[in-house]
């Protein structure tokens, strides 16, 4: 930043720099009439108007060639007393100082937290794209109270058969025969069943949801966390009891609920 400053002897507008008048309480010396004044006390604003300025005055002050030239000129009870003049606050200030390694460790904060949230976001796809990491998945997850949740690709699952039939020696039971299974590549969660019983028209007279844990109620609970795997088929063997209904024909749909 760089100010201006006129001698009051003869009028002579100079630029100045805020060391230039710190560096003596603010004398410094007229380059065209060598007269010593105070420089801050001659700052005025910077116009638009061109000015003829001449180089700063603090050469004559510093510059050994003009000292040679000029005897030193006695410096006089007035001027002893300026050096104690205050210099500005603006003058002291220091320039704010820069802290890159600040901003690129907020940087670095802010990209991990994006990806933090993306694995958050995809832990499934990840740990189908990259099975060796689930264990990784599962215990950050462990850390952040979720889970890793089976995939759900109900069109990469199907019914390849299934039957129902009456019950031998029963009035009411019927036994439901069904194979699943998973033609994709990974392991997939176990999916819910919907079984409707139709009347001779074809119309609904029961509709029933089946989970995996009734399907499948002799399975642990390690063998529904793990999954229909890959390429795995499984056979399921319910009894149901629709009553007094007169039921002739089903249907079977297999979802996973939302």
């Amino acid at each position: 930043m760089s100010l201006v400053t006129r001698c009051p002897a003869c009028g002579t507008a100079f630029r100045v720099q805020p060391a230039q008048l710190s560096a003596r309480g603010g004398k410094v010396r007229c380059g065209k009439c060598r007269t010593v004044f105070d420089g801050i006390a001659g700052l005025m604003e910077e116009r638009t108007e061109l000015l003829s300025l001449e180089p700063s005055p603090q050469l004559g002050l510093f510059d050994p060639s003009r000292r040679a030239a000029t005897a030193p000129e006695p410096a006089t009870r007035e001027e002893e007393d300026d050096e104690d003049v205050p210099v500005p606050e603006f003058l002291l200030r220091e320039e704010p100082r820069r802290r890159p390694w600040l901003w690129g460790t907020l940087a670095f904060l802010a990209a991990a937290g994006l990806l933090g949230q993306a694995a958050y976001r995809y832990r499934t796809e990840l740990a189908i794209l990259f099975p060796q990491a689930r264990p990784a998945l599962e215990e950050a997850c462990r850390l952040a109270h979720c889970e890793v949740p089976l995939p759900r690709r109900p069109d990469l699952v199907g019914i390849e058969s299934s039957d129902l039939q009456a019950v031998p020696g029963s009035d009411s039971l019927i036994v439901l025969n069904a194979v699943l299974r998973n033609r994709a590549p990974f392991a997939q969660q176990y999916p819910s069943l919907e079984l409707t019983l139709t009347d001779d028209a074809d119309r609904p007279v029961l509709r029933r949801v089946i989970g995996p844990s009734e399907y499948l109620a002799e399975a642990s609970p390690e063998v529904l966390r793990r999954g229909l795997p890959a390429g795995a088929e499984t056979s399921l063997r319910m009894n149901l009891d629709p009553g007094s209904l007169a039921a002739t024909g089903y249907r079977l749909y297999l979802f996973f609920p939302q």
